[in-house]
């Protein structure tokens, strides 16, 4: 089978094109493939499949899988990697900017290619997350808590560099307060140049990941900040707000892609 790897600032992914084959991967394969030493290695997994019959004018549908197998209804990395896949593998209309279309767990999302540079394997792409209801975003324990495609627990916290991100965030993943399924744990800090900081630990890979997507969305509509760093980049983050709901929310980051391969 043939794979392709790619990163969103360093949140790396396998991808797999089961337009053809329908492949739906065990949780066992998906923790074999994404094990760090003994596979190909990874955050996650995602398959791109073809659209669903309701929706006709989508170029693909995407299937999301934690590195231990699990499944969660989007990924905001993710999904910016599967649109430059789906670019490359000729997906997107015509047009003057690369403009896709796509169905993840979570509903329809839209997908820009901003800048792909064929030579260097790397692009910028932006994403349309889903909504968020301004009453889903609560206090929270010492921070909030509210779901950008998936849960996340966000909490400020001091000299974010040295922050114990794993010890904390596998502490506060299983929280009470965050449901029986836990949630992703973001960690933000207030630079000096205006940026906001975050690190993030992820409930599925149970460890920090060096970016994560819905958590950099998530992390931009407590603070109101939409300049946002990751230990594996640089993100933008555009959201308009009126009395009820956070609305046509962006989400803007590199992509490159790192290697193919057969497993």
């Amino acid at each position: 089978m043939q794979f392709y790897k790619f990163d969103g600032a360093g949140n790396d992914f396998i991808l797999v094109d089961v337009r053809q084959t329908d492949w739906t991967p065990t949780a066992k394969q998906v923790a074999a493939m994404c094990h760090r030493r003994l596979g190909i290695g990874a955050d996650g997994l995602m398959t791109l499949g073809l659209p669903p019959v309701d929706a006709p004018d989508c170029q693909f549908s995407m299937r999301y899988y934690n590195s231990d197998g699990s499944h969660a209804a989007m990924c905001g990395n993710g999904g910016r990697c599967i649109a430059l896949f789906a670019y490359l593998l000729g997906l997107a209309p015509e047009g003057d900017t690369p403009h896709l279309s796509f169905v993840a767990d979570d509903g329809r999302h839209e997908a820009d290619i901003l800048l792909w540079n064929a030579d260097a394997q790397v692009g910028m792409v932006r994403l349309a997350m889903c909504e968020v209801e301004r009453s889903a975003v609560q206090r929270c324990m010492d921070g909030w808590l509210l779901n950008t495609g998936v849960p996340h627990y966000v909490q400020r916290v001091s000299d974010l560099e040295h922050f114990d991100v794993d010890g904390e965030g596998r502490r506060l993943r299983f929280a009470p307060e965050l449901g029986p399924q836990g949630a992703n744990v973001d960690f933000i800090e207030d630079r000096e140049d205006g940026r906001l900081m975050i690190r993030t630990y992820e409930r599925g890979v149970e460890g920090e990941t060096w970016a994560c997507g819905t958590g950099v969305t998530a992390a931009a509509i407590v603070s109101g900040n939409g300049r946002v760093s990751a230990k594996g980049g640089d993100f933008s983050v555009n959201f308009e707000f009126d009395a009820t709901t956070y609305k046509n929310v962006t989400l803007t980051g590199p992509v490159s892609l790192n290697f193919k391969g057969d497993i």
